[in-house]
């Protein structure tokens, strides 16, 4: 290649100032400083040389970490990396950013991009992303890419881990920023300016934030059914018959605390958007806000939903081990050797059989159905179907599943509801009061369903409103 070939390939690389409006060329004609050789750095390092990326390590003992960088990137100390890079990823602790102020100089005009955390929320009177602007005040400071972890860059994001926010005061170095994040394969999403970098900061720290609600139901109605069944089943015969049964709590209890659950919290899957709907009809129109409650109900379906699915794989698994259970066994010989002991035979009831078929041929179909939520509810599922597709499994085929499961319950109670021999202590079985909810819910859903409703929420949701005002599209 000649000189001037040369040349005019270096003028066709878009430099990474951040006074440049334009997006980044092709990377190999960048160059990107990282100070910080620990895991996090050493991880963003190799995926930025994975991009076409050319990768400085900063550090104070760059002889000790050439050991330690990846294959094809340089390490130099600190001021050195700093003068060969137009964006420097700080990937160093708060405690040790002292070291950049004697670098002032080096950084005037530079990008900063933050990727600190820290060990608990309000740990510092400002983020650190402000702090360290405070200290290089002539530095372009990005807050970004601090969502991410040192696993997932190596590993390559997946969709859980793959956007990666960003705030700033200037907005060209963080559409530089955006651009890097891009390359290597990640969504930027720019939350605002650098006042920001504290939420940013404490999202790391947030422990299950959308699943807190479902797990507290989820908790909440373990428990109080486990303590009502413990009460009726194992206390009452203890109480009156003298027996201890305590036994069954392992495994008789469980399989009928996790099937209440499971069917309660699918109903309240659904339950928000029949809610939502009625809502709407009695407005009569789609421009006003849903409570806050029923906004925070809806986002958290799918918790509620994959949380039902986990109790009902715990009740799918009782009810499998059931046959080599010591009682069970026990149970069936006993029966078998009084019946050759008193020479008589039963005769085989063609109702009970259809019944017994029915229930379980009900709860297989209604199982499938629901692990076909499941599925279906995982981004790497649902980001390859379309809009009408997510909506028919997840709401037609939803309410179809709840339908099943309902009717399955329905058929194990059968006719004994008549019976007053199940109403211990004057209390009905758990079974019973499982179905309230579902069998609210669908009985909603069928009124919505009618041609009259359904007509009239079809218009609401197309821009009609009562009163003859329409919003047009």
């Amino acid at each position: 290649m000649t000189g001037q070939e040369r040349s005019e390939e270096k003028s066709e690389c878009v430099s990474l100032s951040p006074m440049r409006e334009a997006v980044p060329a092709p990377p190999e004609c960048e160059r990107v400083c990282v100070f910080g050789t620990g895991d996090l750095g050493r991880s963003l390092g190799l995926r930025l040389l994975q991009a076409g990326y050319g990768v400085v390590f900063g550090s104070r003992r760059p002889h000790s970490s050439s050991t330690l960088i990846p294959h094809g990137a340089q390490v130099q100390g600190h001021a050195a990396a700093a003068q060969s890079a137009l964006m420097i990823f700080i990937a160093v602790q708060r405690e040790h950013y002292d070291f950049l102020v004697p670098l002032a100089n080096q950084l005037k005009g530079k990008v900063l991009v933050d990727v600190s955390n820290n060990l608990r929320k309000n740990q510092y009177p400002e983020a650190n992303a402000e702090y360290l602007q405070s200290l290089v005040p002539g530095a372009e400071v990005v807050k970004g890419f601090n969502t991410l972890s040192a696993w997932s860059l190596q590993n390559g994001p997946s969709d859980a881990n793959r956007q990666v926010y960003i705030c700033g005061d200037s907005v060209e170095a963080k559409q530089v920023v955006m651009a890097v994040a891009t390359m290597l394969g990640l969504s930027a999403l720019d939350r605002g300016s650098l006042s920001v970098a504290r939420e940013l900061e404490d999202f790391p720290l947030q422990l299950f934030p959308q699943w807190r609600l479902p797990l507290r139901i989820a908790i909440g109605l373990s428990a109080a059914f486990f303590f009502y069944l413990l009460i009726r089943d194992i206390i009452y015969a203890y109480a009156t018959q003298g027996k201890d049964i305590s036994f069954r709590i392992m495994v008789s209890l469980a399989n009928k605390v996790c099937p209440i659950v499971s069917l309660i919290m699918l109903s309240l899957c659904y339950l928000p958007g029949v809610l939502a709907s009625f809502l709407q009809l009695y407005r009569g129109t789609k421009y006003r806000r849903f409570p806050d409650w029923l906004d925070r109900w809806m986002l958290c379906r799918k918790q509620l939903g994959l949380l039902a699915l986990g109790f009902a794989f715990l009740h799918v698994l009782y009810t499998l081990i059931i046959p080599i259970r010591y009682y069970v066994r026990f149970k069936a010989t006993e029966r078998t050797v009084s019946v050759i002991r008193e020479n008589k035979t039963t005769e085989f009831d063609t109702t009970t059989a259809w019944r017994g078929d029915s229930y379980l041929s009900l709860g297989i179909l209604g199982f499938g159905l629901y692990v076909l939520l499941g599925i279906t509810s995982l981004p790497s599922v649902s980001n390859v179907l379309s809009w009408r597709e997510f909506s028919f499994i997840q709401s037609k085929l939803g309410h179809l599943t709840l339908l099943l499961c309902t009717a399955h319950t329905y058929l194990y109670g059968w006719n004994k509801f008549l019976s007053s021999s199940i109403y211990k202590w004057y209390t009905p079985p758990g079974y019973m009061l499982c179905l309230v909810l579902p069998s609210v819910v669908l009985l909603l859903k069928l009124l919505l369903i009618t041609p009259c409703v359904d007509h009239t929420i079809t218009r609401i949701r197309q821009g009609w409103e009562r009163g003859g005002r329409s919003e047009e599209p």
